[in-house]
């Protein structure tokens, strides 16, 4: 049996519209709602850096995936243009890396939903689902429900799935463009930008880079889940990179205003409480208010905006769980992707009679509902998520760099810009995310990658191709993922603090791009890379005239 036997057909039925919202979609989840708060209690009014510097970061990483979901618009293809460049090893850290992320991100948006609702008196009283702000018996039912729900959208088809996403993206977008107009033209203290103690910088650069991973990375990433649909899009040389580029332009100027207005928002005598050693204000800038959840509805409440926060308290369930819909079919392309290689179960690849991954939607539902046992809080899983997006991401700049010399010939229907400055800068972008994760998340995600290569090693002995197996991409994954290890270690983000400020981000890009470079070397030779491609020519042998 051929690799390309081994997949189901997928149907080509999405095109621009569906793919850019699908990416808008995954931008706009739970983040808008609870992203600004916590990155206004890190940062105080920095928090705006936060959000530009996030967004500066993830457009260099969305040029990378603009040009590779363009030129090889494969199912999965976060996960499997690694394959094209540096084999199957490789191949399989970045999709396991890009799985993980991807199947905990629906029940992150489940536990938004369900916390958000949660904080409203009436539902608190008389259907609680949350004991010390993790879920009881009741939130475990809602929970599951919601998971098989988002289940249930995706096993009816790509089409359907974006077709009805559309105008939830519709909805999730108007609903925070709206919360900007009405809570400025009601409220806005110019003061509290530099009031409080600390001024502006409460917490300096710290507390800046601090935010990027206490949710500000995690509610802008999502621009790439287009390129995960790429075997399904109708025209993906044409629409992919528009739709990619289009969805991380919206979500950046959204969030950015989004934190801006919240700032100003707060009352400025709820900033300026201090005490000799903390800013009690940004520790709880909407007062008594008891929950960091429901951060919008509660201000809009405070404004006397009551139509505003029942509006809000919709959104709160219509945006999480859009953008959990959307991950439930990411993850199960990814597995889709994966399962394409001998070395892991090929009913992973099997498709139903609509062209969907049948079994691997059905394992990101299973996975998706065990995270709630140790991963009870939005919190908990958005430290998790946004490390293995990094990792994933990192992947994506080193592979495109590579192809341009493996495969120069290719049609390329959009190009990155300065690809010998923007790859090298983007490939830093995430290792910097993943070294702002902090010690703690940083060992633990690379733990996982151990773990998983430790099953594709035994998928490899069962399939008998550890001899097939090119070994030069350990060469550089190895330094690389242990490298992380010690420089976090040594660092400031909850490690041993040995590197001073700044010198420490000087470390981790120096590190970076030494990275960077012996990746490039250690790559595929080019025969070994058109094999690998020729895998999927069933999928990138696209006749746009018919598929249209």
């Amino acid at each position: 049996m051929t690799e390309t036997q081994r997949a189901g057909r997928l149907k080509r039925s999405v095109g621009f519209y569906g793919l850019m919202f699908v990416s808008l979609g995954s931008i706009i989840g739970s983040g808008w709602l609870l992203g600004a708060l916590k990155a206004a209690q890190v940062a105080g009014p920095a928090s705006i850096l936060s959000w530009l510097l996030a967004a500066a970061m993830l457009s260099l990483l969305a040029l990378t995936y603009a040009e590779l979901g363009a030129a090889y618009p494969v199912a999965g293809g976060g996960a499997r243009v690694p394959y094209y460049s540096h084999g199957p090893i490789a191949g399989f850290t970045a999709g396991w890396a890009a799985w993980l992320q991807a199947v905990f991100i629906a029940p992150i948006e489940v536990l938004a939903a369900i916390t958000y609702v949660n904080s409203v008196d009436t539902v608190h009283e008389h259907f609680n689902m949350l004991d010390n702000g993790l879920l009881n018996g009741n939130g475990l039912i809602v929970a599951i429900v919601l998971m098989v729900v988002f289940s249930a959208i995706n096993l009816a088809g790509a089409k359907f799935m974006s077709e009805s996403n559309t105008w939830v993206v519709v909805w999730k977008t108007i609903v925070p463009f709206l919360a900007i107009m009405v809570v400025a033209g009601t409220q806005f203290n110019t003061a509290n930008f530099s009031g409080g103690k600390g001024g502006f910088m409460p917490y300096g650069w710290h507390g800046v880079f601090a935010a990027l991973t206490g949710g500000v990375v995690f509610a802008l990433q999502g621009f790439e889940q287009a390129v995960q649909l790429a075997g399904e899009a109708k025209n993906p040389k044409r629409d992919l990179s528009r739709a990619i580029l289009t969805a991380m332009a919206i979500g950046a100027v959204l969030y950015t205003l989004l934190q801006v207005v919240m700032i100003g928002g707060f009352e400025p005598g709820n900033i300026t409480i201090a005490d000799k050693d903390h800013v009690l204000g940004w520790a709880k800038p909407l007062g008594a208010a008891p929950s960091a959840y429901g951060a919008w509805y509660t201000l809009a409440l405070a404004l006397g905006i009551g139509w505003l926060a029942k509006a809000l308290l919709i959104d709160a369930i219509i945006s999480p769980a859009g953008t959990g819909v959307i991950y439930v079919g990411t993850s199960a392309r990814l597995s889709y992707a994966l399962g394409q290689e001998r070395e892991m179960p090929s009913i992973l690849a099997k498709t139903n009679k609509r062209g969907v991954p049948i079994f691997s939607t059905i394992l990101a539902f299973v996975v998706g509902c065990l995270a709630f046992g140790p991963f009870k809080s939005w919190k908990d899983l958005v430290d998790v998520v946004t490390g293995t997006t990094a990792i994933m991401y990192a992947f994506a700049p080193i592979s495109l760099a590579a192809l341009h010399r493996l495969d120069p010939d290719r049609e390329r229907a959009y190009r990155a810009p300065s690809p010998k400055i923007v790859l090298p800068a983007a490939f830093c972008s995430a290792n910097l995310i993943i070294y702002w994760s902090g010690f703690p998340t940083v060992w633990k995600l690379v733990l996982a990658m151990v773990v998983g290569l430790i099953l594709f090693g035994i998928g490899a002995i069962r399939a008998n191709t550890t001899n097939q197996l090119s070994t030069r991409a350990l060469g550089w994954m190895v330094p690389w993922l242990a490298g992380h290890v010690l420089i976090g270690a040594l660092g400031r983000y909850d490690g041993y603090n040995v590197l001073p400020n700044w010198v420490d981000l000087a470390v981790v890009i120096a590190f970076s791009l030494t990275i960077y470079h012996l990746a490039v070397r250690l790559t595929l030779t080019a025969e070994e890379s058109r094999a690998e491609v020729a895998k999927d020519a069933q999928q990138l042998d696209i006749d746009v005239s018919a598929e249209s």
